[in-house]
């Protein structure tokens, strides 16, 4: 697909497919951290409860992210609405560089309230902080409709 017929992806179906994301990463660790620690781990005020909550909380989801921008150049909530990260310069796929300081640009992008993230909807090429710290663009098809009616033989 050539450029002309991509845009920029905005704030509200990012949000969107970053909550189908976030759900996706809740019904694969909740499960595992109750096996590990039982339901008192939802009890304790300990930020990490031990080795294996730093593994499947933490390290888990962010090689799971990576490794779909890095391979399928979308997260499945990004899929879920044909959306695709990609390199701001080429329109190629990100590299694993690119990927991990994405990732961690989310944190840059949070805590100053979120305002980081909130940049998308007000940026021209729609680009949160995380983005232009990994020069990278969120991208989908401009013609997204079913396809236009024709009659051939009218």
């Amino acid at each position: 697909m050539n450029e002309s017929q991509l845009e920029y992806a905005g704030f509200w179906v990012r949000v969107a497919a970053t909550l189908i994301d976030s759900l996706l990463i809740v019904i694969v660790t909740f499960p595992l951290l109750v096996s590990i620690y039982g339901w008192k781990y939802f009890e304790s005020e300990k930020l990490l409860a031990g080795p294996a909550d730093f593994l499947i909380s933490w390290v888990l989801p962010a090689v799971a992210v990576v490794w779909f921008w890095t391979q399928r150049q979308a997260t499945p909530g990004k899929a879920a609405f044909s959306l695709r990260v990609v390199d701001a310069s080429t329109g190629k796929a990100l590299s694993i560089g690119q990927g991990i300081k994405r990732y961690l640009g989310y944190i840059v992008s949070s805590i100053p309230l979120g305002l980081g993230i909130f940049w998308v909807g007000f940026d021209r090429k729609k680009q949160g902080w995380h983005d232009k710290l990994a020069n990278t663009v969120v991208v989908r098809a401009k013609y997204r409709g079913p396809e236009a009616v024709s009659f051939p033989d009218a």
